[in-house]
């Protein structure tokens, strides 16, 4: 497939495209960038993925704080990215929008829910692209379109004037083609330099590593040898003792719960248009029990406790950002179920306790990108910047 044009990636939302030039001088000055459409930039409607969004949340007057932040660091905007409806999906796939072009593997999804940032940024389109990630949505389409991508410690950078899905675990990340780039973005969204040192140990998380398949983990064998050479000491790990599965049982219960306390006013007032996925989803989360609800927040606080004793100041920990390689387009809603568990149970660790978790580009498999992503303490986003750089 010969990317050559925004069109041909099929990135953008459909009509005039959004440009916005960003301030004449600045740490991002001659740099652009592409805006995920959950995100309000003034004057232009935030279309959510959904054809029935933009008559519920009308159109913003004021940028989202993130975009102000990087427009006032000199890159400009060049256009607003589709993504899966309401951010709930993980593939990349819109009934109503579209499925963006995954430039690294055109037969296959780009990922999701910041499907479009992931092909701009992958296609050249642009410089760099903001994405949203609840349950993996900027780690699992920077994996499967090979490209750097970051979940930030959450409450790490400001959420105003971002379409909200999940409260307890919705952040605000970015994509970059190159590590230098994402961490002079790094900078500017985190308002700190990315340091020098280094973390000095690294966790290999083996029952991830064991979920994943067998033609990933050997994919991914050599980047981790590298980071281990890079940092020094490396120790294998048990990430979840209780099982990735549990962890993922209660996100899924936690998300959609809140989820569904999210969109019932719109679901109420306008019976939206939407894809049967999404549409199942929002009925489980207004389903859940009182105590299906306690036990998965008392999940959360397990593995908020269980990062937090892995992941000391100068400890990182990886694992596979995905188990597979991106799915092929165009498969049945049913055929996809099982991927989609899968993906959340690698993803599921930072959605539960706020760290940051960051993907590196640099493996395939079958000519397919799949990315080895790294996890710090919370609040230590930077330092997995200098890792990503370093290594880059």
């Amino acid at each position: 497939m010969d990317i050559r044009t925004a069109t041909d990636l099929g990135a953008f939302v459909a009509g005039p495209r959004c440009r916005i030039a960003g301030a004449a001088t600045g740490p991002l000055a001659g740099l652009t960038f592409a805006v995920k459409d959950l995100i309000d930039v003034a004057g232009w409607p935030t279309g959510g993925g959904n054809p029935d969004w933009p008559a519920y949340a009308g159109t913003p007057t004021r940028h989202a704080a993130v975009v102000e932040r990087l427009l006032g660091a000199g890159a400009s905007i060049i256009g607003k990215t589709i993504t899966d409806e309401v951010s709930l999906g993980i593939l990349g796939e819109n009934p109503h929008d579209g499925t963006p072009a995954n430039p690294a593997a055109p037969d296959r999804v780009p990922g999701g829910s910041s499907s479009g940032s992931a092909a701009a940024v992958a296609g050249g389109v642009c410089d760099f692209a903001l994405g949203t990630d609840t349950g993996g949505s900027v780690r699992v389409p920077a994996s499967l379109s090979g490209l750097y991508g970051i979940r930030p410690t959450l409450g790490r950078v400001p959420f105003d004037g971002i379409c909200v899905q999940s409260p307890s675990s919705d952040t605000c990340g970015w994509f970059a083609r190159d590590a230098a780039t994402f961490a002079r973005v790094g900078e500017v969204m985190l308002g700190e330099a990315v340091p020098a040192a280094l973390p000095t140990t690294l966790l290999v998380a083996t029952d991830a590593f064991g979920f994943a398949d067998e033609a990933v983990q050997a994919a991914l064998a050599p980047m981790v040898a590298r980071l281990a050479a890079l940092l020094g000491t490396r120790r294998d790990e048990t990430l979840a003792p209780a099982g990735l599965t549990a962890w993922l049982r209660a996100q899924r219960v936690l998300q959609q719960s809140e989820a569904f306390a999210t969109f019932a006013p719109w679901l109420n007032t306008h019976n939206p248009r939407l894809a049967w996925s999404v549409a199942r989803g929002l009925v489980a989360g207004g389903e859940y029990s009182g105590l299906e609800r306690s036990y998965a927040a008392i999940t959360r606080r397990e593995v908020t406790a269980r990062l937090a004793l892995l992941l000391p100041p100068g400890t990182i920990l990886c694992l596979p950002t995905t188990p597979f390689p991106a799915p092929l387009r165009g498969q049945s809603v049913s055929a996809l179920a099982e991927p989609r568990d899968r993906i959340t149970a690698l993803t599921c660790a930072a959605g539960h306790s706020g760290v940051p978790q960051v993907n590196l580009p640099g493996a395939t498999v079958d000519g397919a990108p799949v990315g080895l992503s790294i996890l710090a303490g919370r609040g230590q986003d930077a330092t997995l910047l200098a890792v990503a750089r370093a290594l880059g």
